[in-house]
């Protein structure tokens, strides 16, 4: 069997990754977001699972916008990051798992959830950011090998949050049934709450974001009982990305112990938040 041993929650804004890249995280525009970070960085550092799962959403740079699943999984040995039109991020391509990919698609289908399979992907900063919150610094590899898990969040009508939540699930399940890794870490990404166009363009609701923090930890069946309309509504178009964060916390007991929550207004016009925790609670009770 498999554990998951902690879940990690974050936003993917690009331009995270861009400060990072050029070395402004002690700017003091950028400087509150990063060491918003920093207590988790310092928890994860010695808890390196044998395995990640990551859940994100593409930005029509690995996937044309003319088919779009509603839920994917990557089965490559490797995965190359995308040129999102200034060049590469310069970070290690992404190692994958397929055995555990190929592991999860069979479960998952079983299962009911009718998945995309990708044997060549590349990825973008929906994948490549957020692991660079978990590890600032990779070298020449990230941590460990990384199964991505596309959800659409970008053409309606998306899958609803009670849907994501219900494959989070479903992916425990199939995670505590694989022999081949003793411990798992899973990401959830995308959001807080923003909106990039329209008449709402900057929109931000620090309050949905508080209650969404809170919730995610301690009842995550609130969050996956509201509308799509419900997200759009309070977090913007865009926010509707936190429905990802569903699959994670899904796929986590239900009981789980914070180990760090940060939240930060703006980041490129996104309320950037993060939420790490500790799936482990009966060895802590």
């Amino acid at each position: 069997m498999s554990e998951v041993i902690w879940g990690l929650a974050t936003s993917h804004v690009p331009s995270i990754g861009a400060a990072m890249d050029r070395g402004l995280t002690s700017d003091p525009v950028w400087a509150p977001l990063f060491e918003g970070y920093a207590p988790a960085r310092t928890w994860l550092a010695d808890k390196t699972p044998d395995v990640a799962i990551l859940i994100y959403n593409d930005h029509a740079n690995g996937i044309d916008l003319d088919i779009v699943p509603t839920f994917a999984i990557g089965t490559a040995e490797r995965y190359r990051v995308a040129d999102e039109g200034f060049g590469r991020r310069p970070v290690p391509d992404v190692v994958g798992a397929p055995d555990l990919s190929f592991h999860l698609l069979q479960h998952l289908m079983d299962e009911g959830f009718d998945l995309t399979v990708f044997q060549e992907l590349d990825v973008d900063h929906g994948f490549t950011v957020p692991l660079s919150v978990w590890t600032p610094d990779p070298g020449d590899a990230w941590p460990c090998p990384v199964v991505p898990i596309l959800v659409n969040v970008i053409q309606y009508p998306q899958p609803t949050a009670a849907r994501c939540y219900a494959l989070g699930k479903a992916l425990g399940r199939a995670i505590a049934s694989f022999d081949g890794a003793r411990t798992v870490g899973i990401l959830g990404t995308g959001g807080m709450s923003h909106q990039l166009a329209g008449a709402r363009a900057g929109f931000i609701n620090p309050d949905f974001d508080a209650m969404f923090l809170d919730a995610i930890e301690n009842d995550p069946e609130k969050l996956a009982a509201l509308t799509r309309e419900d997200y759009i509504r309070q977090a913007g178009s865009e926010g509707i990305e936190l429905i990802m964060w569903l699959v994670m916390r899904g796929a986590m007991n239900e009981r789980v112990r914070k180990v760090h929550t940060a939240y930060h207004v703006p980041a490129s016009n996104t309320a950037a938040g993060l939420a790490l925790f500790d799936n482990r609670v009966a060895q802590h009770a």
